[in-house]
This record gives C-alpha cells, structure tokens and sequence, in this order.
C-alpha cells in the first residue's frame, strides 16, 4: 500500500464477480446432489431376485451424503475466500481515496497549491 506499489482495483473486482459466480453454481450443485440425486430401492432391483439390490441402494446413499458434505466444504472454503478478498479491496479502495484525499485530490488540486488558513 504505502510501498509505492498500485492495486488494481478492477481486477479485485473481476475476481470478487468470478467467486460470486462460482458460489451460484456451488449453490446449484448442492440443491442438484440433495433433491435430484435420490435413487429409489427399486432402481437397483427386487431384493428378492437380486440380493446385491439393498447394498447398491445403501452405498448409493452414503456417496450422496459424502458428495453433499464435499459440495458444502467447497462452498464454505469459496464464501470465506470471497468474504475476504472483498474486504481486502474495501481496505485497498478507503486507503486510495485517503491518499487522494490527503493529497487534495478532492479539490481538483494539489496541496502545494492551497493558500495557508
């Protein structure tokens, strides 16, 4: 910040929009694995003639809970990410415009050229 480097503060937008984005297909995701991912028991067969039948439906539904739980991690670990990269560029923008305003960036001039009060 103050070690003469510039941020650019577009970029920091661009990538807040990307994370926000990526969070609405998270979200979508998590609704898809827990509504559109149940198998009835039939699907896999009568237990009676295929006795395998009740195992595949368990184990189905262990992997859609593990799925959903893996969904739910990456969706927190994108939220904290986008949480604080937005803060970062609330702290980069309010110390640009106290810069700016320090310098007298406000008046429309510098503050050399200010008469003394």
């Amino acid at each position: 910040m103050s070690n003469g480097m510039r941020v650019d503060l577009s970029a920091l937008d661009e990538v807040i929009r990307k994370l926000w984005s990526l969070l609405d297909d998270m979200d979508k995701a998590g609704t898809t694995s827990r509504y559109d991912t149940e198998i009835s028991p039939d699907a896999f067969g009568q237990a009676s003639d295929f006795v395998e039948a009740r195992e595949l439906h368990s184990a189905q539904g262990e992997m859609k809970v593990k799925i959903e739980g893996i969904i739910k991690k990456l969706h927190d670990l994108i939220d904290d990410f986008s949480t604080k990269t937005s803060k970062v560029r609330d702290k980069y923008n309010d110390e640009e415009h106290e810069i700016k305003h320090s310098m007298g960036g406000d008046s429309g001039g510098s503050p050399k050229g200010r008469l003394a009060e």
